[in-house]
């Protein structure tokens, strides 16, 4: 799953660690970024055994979206951006993964775009609770304005106030599934 390694994620189902895992964007503002993760999600993995047989799909709760700011965070929820009323979580489904690139199905405020993410697996091995784990990294970068969200701004010169390149940033540990785990 990395440009680094060819070795195979071991077959099952993995399901996402939310406590050992993060769903984090940046995003241009005025002239610096700003960044923020969302802090409820779920996923998984599903591995045939062999270097490209990696699926994967993610469910993210919009509403949990923390920037550090409970004003802006409230408007990111809000009509203007997320619209969490109307059109619920974030999704991604894999359709394809060659070992360093997976490519989805992304959909944000019910608009479903095609994206690529750059992944790298950083491991698998034992944990101390008897689990097996997998780390993996992975980015993306997005238009919002792909996705409806258009909200921004205008300042001097013919500048705005928000850029439209989202950098979404995925840091993961996943566990193999017991009742999946390999026998020895």
């Amino acid at each position: 799953m990395s440009a680094t390694t060819t070795t195979a994620l071991p077959a099952g189902t993995w399901s996402i660690d939310p406590s050992h895992s993060e769903v984090a964007f940046t995003v241009r503002h005025i002239m610096s970024k700003v960044r923020g993760q969302f802090t409820r999600f779920e996923g998984a993995l599903v591995s045939d055994g062999t270097p490209g047989g990696v699926s994967a799909s993610a469910t993210v709760d919009l509403n949990s979206v923390d920037t550090r700011d409970e004003q802006r965070d409230g408007h990111l929820r809000s009509k203007d951006f997320f619209g969490v009323e109307e059109h619920g979580p974030m999704t991604f489904t894999s359709t394809s993964y060659d070992g360093s690139k997976a490519t989805g199905e992304l959909t944000i405020k019910g608009v479903t775009r095609t994206v690529e993410l750059d992944v790298d697996v950083l491991g698998t091995g034992g944990d101390p609770w008897g689990g097996t784990r997998v780390g993996i990294e992975a980015t993306t970068r997005i238009s919002r304005k792909d996705y409806g969200i258009d909200f921004n701004i205008p300042l001097d010169g013919g500048k705005v106030m928000i850029g439209d390149t989202i950098t979404i940033l995925l840091s993961v540990q996943a566990v193999l599934q017991a009742d999946e785990a390999p026998t020895a």
